[in-house]
């Protein structure tokens, strides 16, 4: 049974959501318009708008969900090389929220994992731009020789961070965001990045599905628990997963980065 919301009706108790028998497993409702408030809400209780062009907007709380604990974020041996390359290059940093709409513009340019097109549509867009802008959304981003070259997008509520989605124009620039995401939230004290569904890509780098009810358990512990204030990347943060930025890096090859 699918419950129908308008931008008045609250959303339903999660509890409501289909089940894993059901034609949708974690549809909760059906309906509304995608706005800051409807967001905050949602985000709140666990619950993210996914639907396609065309459609009436669907609010999902999925059963189980996958989260990445950022203290078991598996770093390949290939990975940890192109990240100590990465941070001893010149031209290469992460920033954070230095070019939101080109990140969220790029995402919804790159379809999930084993789907096609794009559910980052235009209204979807506009409703994260005026998020972002209310300090809500925050993007974390690769530069490379100056050019946005890779990122990722998410929500920051108190010390919980929920990743919505990322985006990669050059060889392991989105895997550097979320190494560079994970090294952040270990600094501030976030401790679970939400991922909303399973992906064979996330599970390699240590994520894994967790009931509903675990996940809603750890929201009532960290919502609350003070916003970040500094949304800001520092290059000391690499030393979280063990890497040191170099006082006078080395010039690079002109072959360091695909």
């Amino acid at each position: 049974m699918i419950h129908w919301i308008d931008d008045h009706t609250p959303l339903p108790p999660t509890r409501l959501a289909m089940g894993a028998d059901d034609e949708a497993p974690g549809l909760l409702a059906a309906g509304g318009r995608v706005t800051t408030a409807r967001l905050e809400e949602a985000y709140r209780k666990g619950v993210f708008p996914w639907f396609s062009q065309g459609k009436p907007v669907l609010w999902w709380s999925p059963d189980p969900r996958m989260v990445l604990s950022v203290s078991d974020f598996h770093i390949t041996r290939s990975l940890r090389k192109t990240l100590r390359r990465f941070v001893r290059t010149p031209g290469c940093q992460v920033r954070i929220d230095s070019a939101f709409r080109q990140v969220i513009t790029a995402c919804a340019g790159t379809p999930r994992e084993g789907q096609d097109g794009t559910w980052i549509l235009p209204p979807m867009v506009e409703a994260y731009m005026a998020w972002h802008e209310a300090g809500r959304v925050h993007s974390v981003e690769t530069w490379i020789d100056g050019q946005l070259s890779g990122g990722l997008y998410g929500v920051g509520i108190g010390r919980m961070f929920f990743g919505e989605s990322m985006f990669s124009h050059r060889t392991d620039a989105s895997k550097i965001a979320l190494a560079a995401l994970v090294a952040f939230c270990r600094s501030v004290g976030i401790t679970l990045i939400d991922c909303q569904q399973n992906t064979a890509h996330l599970a390699s780098m240590g994520g894994h599905e967790i009931p509903r009810t675990q996940f809603e358990q750890h929201l009532s512990l960290t919502l609350g628990a003070g916003e970040v204030k500094d949304w800001s990347y520092h290059v000391d943060m690499w030393q979280q997963l063990g890497l040191d930025a170099p006082a006078d890096p080395s010039p690079p090859r002109p072959d360091t980065f695909a």
